[in-house]
């Protein structure tokens, strides 16, 4: 009977596990559920009946009826998982340590429902249901990998040579249009190009996060004021970047097919103009900042000289964990938002600083999918150029998990209510499916679609947590 599930829907039910526990520690991180506690002293069931009268009881049963479900299932895909011959000594490990800790989570739960939420139980109960997510998620991660290995995983050529294309040659540049006017507007589309726009909306939506937590945190007003001034940096700062990145990148550019037609690459702008632009940018930024705080200012200089110098010389093309620690030049924008509202980076700036940072390697490794061979001919050592594709797509979910386990932190660290906890265990599960689905079509539409996922998630949720942290 056991044998008769294959490994796809044996895969499918340790993500329906996981997705099930991550729901519970959400829930269990965010302030409705403590509150919750203290209207349902009993166990395994409350004293009274669920009413619309009384949210907090309402919630609580919600919270009961849902940890049975979810134990339900965790159990019969452990028992599935450990009784199959085909299952692999790793998962079964990871499965058996979900179990274990299983009854440690049930007896924590009712300490913390008689107790009425009494520390240290309530941290002992999130922490233990963070460690079965974490054992369902190595043990998908594990189930997931092909069994034979990808044998691509050998150092790349630093300095491949690329077939000649004429439309990358040093010196081609698209013809100019004819009239003055459509020429100054090509001119203008160029310089905006260089500021990587599409980096923008989401970078900026990560400091208005920062900043709507740090407000909420310290009980105090955001004014209009604040908010014009640091996202103007911001975007000042994210144009100079994207700046200094072009420019300093061209020649490899010209190798890729995504970046050869980048307006340094094919010499639609010198270099010197170009890096020109970016310094005034760097300044304007710098200034604009000036006026919300020092803080913010050096913050935000740190972020254009991290991008520019550290990632795009030292980090990109020298390593392969370049996107790993990357992934810092994504999180200073929430500690700028919460340093530009306090004038300090506050514990909530800095936990948003760290979802951010472990979610970019699960986001850009689906696009270093993607384009393997194009990063290949850029001679720049991208995971799945170094250590092959089922390496990378295990990482992706890795450091999803990762990620979902670092906004339940967040959740827990503030006062974060539904809507956060909605959005993270929603749009975590669709961006789980969509890695899912690249492990097991592991083409380049996949890995788009797991790309897309990844912004959805993140982009949702730093709304959620500004409706959440303002509004709610």
């Amino acid at each position: 009977m056991i044998e008769r599930y294959s490994r796809p829907r044996f895969a499918t039910l340790l993500a329906g596990s996981a997705v099930g526990v991550y729901l519970l520690v959400v829930a269990g991180a965010t302030a409705a559920i403590a509150d919750a506690a203290s209207a349902c002293s009993a166990w395994p069931v409350c004293s009274s009946p669920p009413s619309l009268a009384e949210p907090e009881l309402l919630v609580a049963w919600g919270h009961r009826l849902a940890a049975a479900l979810v134990g339900g299932l965790v159990l019969a895909t452990a028992v599935i998982g450990l009784r199959r011959s085909t299952v692999s000594r790793r998962v079964k490990a990871a499965l058996a340590f979900a179990l274990v800790l299983f009854p440690v989570q049930v007896a924590l739960g009712a300490q913390v429902a008689t107790t009425g939420a009494a520390n240290p139980f309530p941290a002992a109960h999130l922490l233990t249901g963070m460690g079965i997510f974490a054992g369902l998620t190595l043990a998908l991660a594990w189930d997931l990998e092909p069994r034979d290995t990808d044998a691509s995983a050998a150092d790349p050529d630093p300095e491949p040579t690329p077939a000649a294309d004429p439309a990358t040659e040093p010196g081609d540049q698209p013809p100019l249009p004819d009239s003055s006017f459509a020429r100054a507007i090509h001119v203008v589309e160029a310089y905006f190009r260089l500021m990587k726009p599409r980096l923008m909306w989401l970078l900026c939506l990560v400091a208005s996060a920062g900043m709507a937590l740090a407000a909420g945190a310290a009980g105090t007003d955001l004014t209009v004021r604040t908010i014009v001034l640091t996202l103007g940096g911001g975007v000042l700062a994210i144009g100079a970047s994207g700046t200094f990145n072009h420019v300093l990148e061209r020649d490899r550019d010209k190798k890729m097919d995504r970046t050869s037609d980048r307006p340094v690459a094919t010499h639609q702008l010198p270099v010197g103009n170009a890096v020109a632009f970016g310094l005034a940018l760097a300044a304007a930024s710098v200034a604009v900042f000036l006026q919300v705080n020092l803080l913010a200012a050096a913050l935000g200089l740190s972020a254009i000289l991290f991008y520019s110098v550290i990632y795009t010389l030292v980090l990109k093309p020298n390593t392969v964990q370049n996107t790993v620690i990357g992934g810092a030049a994504g999180a200073l924008p929430a500690l700028i938002g919460s340093a530009a509202v306090t004038g300090t980076i506050g514990l909530p700036g800095l936990m948003l600083a760290g979802v951010i940072f472990v979610w970019t390697p699960a986001h850009f490794y689906n696009l270093a999918l993607a384009y393997k061979d194009d990063y290949e001919r850029g001679g720049f050592p991208m995971m799945p150029v170094v250590r092959g594709e089922a390496t990378t797509r295990k990482h992706i979910l890795l450091w999803l998990g990762t990620t979902l386990l670092a906004a339940a932190g967040l959740a827990a660290l503030t006062n974060l209510g539904w809507v956060y906890a909605v959005t993270t265990t929603a749009l975590g599960a669709v961006f789980l499916w969509a890695v899912v689905r690249l492990h097991r079509e592991r083409d380049e539409s996949a890995a788009f679609r797991a790309f897309h996922a990844s912004n959805a998630y993140l982009g949702t949720l730093l709304l959620a947590i500004v409706v959440d942290a303002l509004v709610v």
